[in-house]
């Protein structure tokens, strides 16, 4: 009895035991429902304290699911002019890939004897069904109105794509899953291809261009500008912010004196609407700045801009004119290409530990380290990294825009291509120099090192402080001259001749002793043979 109550009840008992595909299907509903209530419940609760509503509940309900279509990035239509609304609330956005990545993988990890992708392709299958009944209800007569086809394809490519990451990203699987030549034999006709022409290409680069681990680095470094540049825009969207409270100026006003609901949804839209603000601000930072309506430009250098809705975040535009002491912001993407340009240089000095063991022996261990790169491979590491960063950038200048409106209204956001263009060349401006410097004095530094260690233990030592001669000892083990080297001792440089003959009479007392081990172990076994040679083994048993 014990034995069945604790089998889970939705499994087979057994080896063909596996979770339903029902299952997973209820877990993409239930996804889709989770992110659709995390909109409506708000949208909700302002109708119902609102004391005047010009509509019913049915309009909130329409409201929510707008929404949550705007925050997968699908358009929608607004008002009896049918104007476009494709501006993306990224924090929507996130919340939902965020939750379809998480879905995805546990889809992924619980597999048994079924392929990889079924659990994730039934959880994608769920998300669409929900995202279906959502542009149906918001398909009809109504303030807003989705685009039925336009919208279901937005939705099912945003989902497949997060559902397909968490999915990819699944580590190990499960102790019960099949075997696992099964997703290796689903993938390796698409993926041996790629295999073949990048190691291709990678053989065919000059050695100059040959970078020993560079690809780690180069990710490492990629998302350091990437986490630099946000940092900027949200220094700049802070920074406004605390400019505007202290003039007492701002579009938003207005809207304020409304009542307590309409302060709420100004408030929750705002925060929706903040990872726009941030990107935008970067944008800002970087030089090429962004468009608030159409034939506007809000940029370092100046502003041109018109009449804007009454809004919070459009308070904290510049005031039309010359850019004056707001062009001091364009240093901070030159601070954002400092850390990537640490990152790489030190990468190119070999100054790379990988595994977080300790640095004493990384030092003393050559495959473990990397070798250095030239300086123009340190160079094309900077540039990869800078073509990266540009291009993420021009993305999300893309996605953080759109139209709020027809007319005027219709260009909202960033250039992508003048985005993505002007974050590279920071990059590069900032990072290859610095990667440069930091690869010499990384250098020097540990020359400098190797020197002074020779110079102290008075050993010949080559580029790595491995003695040349003199020592006899066992693989994995540095000696000292006339010692017998001991599994596992590593012994540091010294710093005078009273440390140095005080390490080599530790080990020599060591070795004395492992010396003495071994004789007794071989007394032990000699004198074991000879009395089994004089009574016979039955004797001894």
């Amino acid at each position: 009895m014990t034995q069945l109550m604790g089998r889970p009840i939705l499994e087979v008992p057994g080896e063909l035991g596996a979770r339903p595909v029902l299952a997973d299907v209820l877990t993409g509903v239930r996804t889709a429902l989770l992110g659709l209530a995390v909109v409506a419940v708000p949208v909700l609760g302002l109708w119902v304290v609102t004391p005047y509503a010009d509509d019913g509940a049915a309009g909130a309900v329409r409201l929510a699911g707008a929404l949550w279509l705007l925050g997968h990035g699908a358009p929608v239509l607004r008002g009896a002019l049918d104007a476009p609304l494709t501006v993306t609330p990224l924090l929507l956005g996130l919340l939902a890939v965020g939750q379809l990545h998480r879905a995805g993988a546990r889809a992924a990890a619980r597999r048994r004897l079924r392929p990889r992708w079924s659990g994730p392709l039934a959880v994608w299958s769920g998300y669409c069904a929900v995202a279906v009944v959502v542009v149906a209800q918001c398909s009809g007569a109504g303030l807003f109105r989705a685009r039925v086809l336009p919208d279901v394809l937005v939705v099912a490519l945003v989902a497949a794509v997060a559902t397909a990451a968490g999915a990819r990203g699944t580590g190990a699987p499960s102790p019960r899953s099949g075997p696992a030549s099964w997703p290796a034999s689903w993938t390796a006709p698409w993926t041996a291809p790629w295999r073949v022409l990048r190691r291709r290409a990678l053989d065919g680069l000059p050695a100059w261009a040959r970078l020993d681990g560079g690809a780690a680095a180069i990710r490492s470094a990629a998302l350091a500008a990437g986490a630099g540049l946000v940092a900027a825009g949200a220094a700049v969207v802070a920074v406004a912010a605390l400019l505007d409270a202290v003039t007492g100026g701002g579009h938003g006003t207005v809207a304020l004196a409304q009542g307590p609901a309409a302060v709420a949804g100004l408030l929750l839209l705002s925060v929706a609407l903040l990872p726009n603000a941030v990107l935008w601000g970067a944008a800002y930072a970087l030089g090429p700045g962004f468009a608030a309506g159409a034939g506007t430009v809000v940029a370092p250098s100046g502003t041109v801009r018109g009449p804007v809705p009454d809004f919070p975040l459009f308070a904290l535009l510049a005031e039309p004119g010359a850019g004056g002491w707001r062009q001091l912001v364009c240093l901070l993407p030159a601070l954002a290409g400092v850390v990537p340009a640490v990152l790489i240089g030190r990468a190119a000095a070999g100054a790379r530990y990988p595994g977080g063991a300790d640095r004493t022996i990384r030092q003393r261990e050559g495959p473990a380290r990397p070798g250095a790169w030239r300086p123009a491979g340190t160079a094309v590491a900077v540039l990869a990294v800078a073509l990266l960063t540009g291009a993420a950038a021009a993305v999300l200048g893309w996605l953080s825009g759109g139209a709020l409106a027809g007319g005027r209204m219709a260009e909202l956001g960033p250039v992508p291509w003048r985005t993505g263009l002007a974050a590279a060349g920071w990059i590069a401006a900032v990072a290859v120099p610095g990667a440069l410097l930091t690869r010499a004095r990384v250098a020097a530094r540990a020359s400098a090192t190797t020197a002074a260690a020779g110079a102290d233990t008075g050993l010949d030592t080559d580029a790595v402080g491995l003695p040349r001669g003199g020592t006899v000892g066992v693989p994995g083990t540095v000696g000292l001259p006339g010692t017998i080297g001991v599994p596992g001792a590593v012994v540091a440089p010294g710093s005078g001749a009273i440390a140095g003959r005080a390490r080599r009479g530790v080990l020599w007392l060591r070795a004395r002793a492992y010396a003495v081990v071994l004789r007794l172990g071989r007394s032990a076994d000699g004198a074991e043979a000879a009395a089994e040679d004089a009574t016979g083994p039955e004797e001894l048993d």
